[in-house]
């Protein structure tokens, strides 16, 4: 009797010839079949389903506070430089950091160098010449001041006797068109106009004085200071050389030597955007930070907007200036600020976050979750900030509102909707929920 062949299965060849191949090549082989078989289920099992995932919150009643940030520096507004045009060395110091002085107070002495004292004689001499102005002025002014009276007393003399006065008093009218009386008139009128002319001569004369003895403390040997305060940044002690400063045309300017900061309050001065600067107003309050103290945060107030604005590489800036309300000592000008100054403050109403809110040409929606189902719904929406939204009407407290939406697809695996990671906002509690669907 013939023997028949022993037929082998396929898929038993098939194994003992995976299992007959080297180590590695066996190894190599079984992942290759294993991604092959998930590649088939997934391609199978993910056709019959979708699965939408919603990322959710809950409108809540709260308080929302409207608000605008900007950066700038602390003014100068509080403080004073104390310069000098002297130069020469220090002989003497009447002061030292963080005394209290009053204005026209000595602060130092100096020994004047031959240009100090060149500088200072004549500085000297145009204060001289205008108090010599000054008393002429004033000389010229007691001349017309007689002169007047006298042309006073003339008119009034001629004017109340018979030919120009009736006997009830009343001014006779036809004989006062003589040429005698308006002469007299005229020169009463003339010598008052020439006493308030010289009047105003010696309130310029004296003005002028002034400047001149400012401009002769600029460079004489002692040195004043020019507010009260407190002073800071003294810059020299006896013995130090002050040396004479000039301009690039040649004119004396005047150098620093110290600070006088006073009891003021200080002030921030912050740059505003063209797109914020209807927002705010005289009055709203503001916080602030400083990288000086980065602990404490200060309060402050808007006093001041200046509404003519900057214009930097095609850029507008508005300046905003925001007394602190109280600060502590080492406050010092030109340190860094940033603000956020409170437009508007809503109390009592239902926010959402600015997530769970979407626009579509003039129509405002929010996605309701009621019982797994949602559902869109118009609303009227207020103001808002960087997390949250007013809802004016369409949505109650507590209702359930969808943020994002992450929609996984059947066929390629992969998914579309916003990122959920975008969807949390403020204090507003977010929640996943799985819908599933085709």
């Amino acid at each position: 009797m013939k023997s028949e062949p022993v037929r082998i299965p396929v898929h038993q060849n098939f194994f003992q010839r995976v299992l007959s191949l080297p180590p590695l090549i066996r190894f190599g082989s079984i992942l290759l079949l294993a991604a092959l078989v998930w590649f088939g289920w997934t391609k199978i099992s993910g056709t019959g389903s979708a699965k939408t995932q919603y990322l959710t919150a809950t409108a809540t009643r709260d308080t929302l506070v409207v608000s605008v940030t900007a950066s700038g520096s602390v003014s100068s507004a509080n403080s004073a430089d104390v310069t000098t045009q002297t130069s020469g060395v220090v002989s003497k110091v009447y002061v030292k950091n963080g005394d209290t002085v009053k204005s026209g107070d000595k602060i130092a002495e100096v020994d004047l160098d031959m240009d100090g004292k060149q500088r200072s004689t004549q500085a000297l001499a145009s204060y001289q010449s205008a108090q010599n102005a000054l008393a002429n002025a004033q000389a010229a002014l007691y001349s017309t001041q007689s002169t007047m009276f006298t042309k006073w007393n003339n008119f009034v003399n001629l004017a109340t006797n018979t030919t120009y006065q009736n006997g009830d008093g009343s001014p006779n009218t036809s004989n006062r068109q003589l040429t005698q009386f308006s002469t007299t008139n005229d020169d009463w009128l003339a010598a008052e106009a020439l006493y308030k002319n010289q009047q105003s001569a010696v309130t310029q004369a004296q003005t002028a004085l002034s400047s001149s003895w400012a401009s002769y403390q600029k460079s004489s040997p002692t040195i004043y200071a020019p507010i009260s305060g407190t002073i800071s940044g003294l810059s020299f002690q006896v013995g130090s050389v002050l040396t004479a400063q000039t301009s690039s045309t040649g004119n004396s300017t005047s150098q620093r030597i110290a600070n006088i900061k006073t009891s003021a309050t200080p002030t921030a001065v912050v740059a505003i955007n063209e797109v914020d600067v209807p927002k705010i107003k005289v009055g709203n309050k503001a916080t602030l930070t400083m990288d000086a103290f980065p602990n404490q945060t200060f309060t402050g107030k808007i006093v001041s907007i200046d509404t003519t604005g900057t214009v930097s590489s095609g850029v507008t800036t508005y300046s905003a200036y925001i007394v602190f309300d109280a600060a502590p000592d080492g406050v010092y000008p030109n340190m860094a600020v940033d603000a956020t100054i409170i437009t508007a403050v809503k109390d009592n109403v239902i926010l959402v976050p600015n997530s769970a809110v979407q626009t579509s040409g003039t129509q405002t929606t929010v996605r309701i979750m009621k019982n797994g189902k949602v559902t869109p719904v118009n609303v009227t929406v207020g103001a808002s900030d960087s997390a949250d939204t007013e809802i004016v009407s369409g949505v109650n407290e507590g209702d359930t509102v969808v943020t994002s939406a992450i929609t996984t697809g059947a066929t390629s695996g992969s998914s579309t909707g916003t990122s959920p990671f975008s969807a949390i906002g403020g204090n507003r509690g977010g929640a996943v929920r799985v819908i599933g669907g085709r």
